[in-house]
């Protein structure tokens, strides 16, 4: 991954590197890496994650349609 700096601003381009780390899911991946997480908590915690996306998913989808 690469940020451009321009004109100096260190500032700036770590705000762009970071917010693409965050559209990447690298901060996520960090935290879930910080500790070992059996196999069955990483499955139940995939579903979980899931069912949350179908969800959201759903309610836009009404919202959309005026529900």
């Amino acid at each position: 991954m690469q940020v451009q700096v321009r004109d100096n601003n260190v500032e700036q381009a770590l705000r762009v590197l970071k917010k693409k780390m965050q559209r990447e899911g690298v901060f996520r991946e960090m935290k879930l890496r910080r500790h070992f997480e059996k196999p069955s908590e990483r499955k139940a915690r995939e579903t979980a994650e899931a069912i949350r996306r179908s969800r959201k998913l759903q309610r836009k989808k009404n919202e959309k349609l005026g529900f």
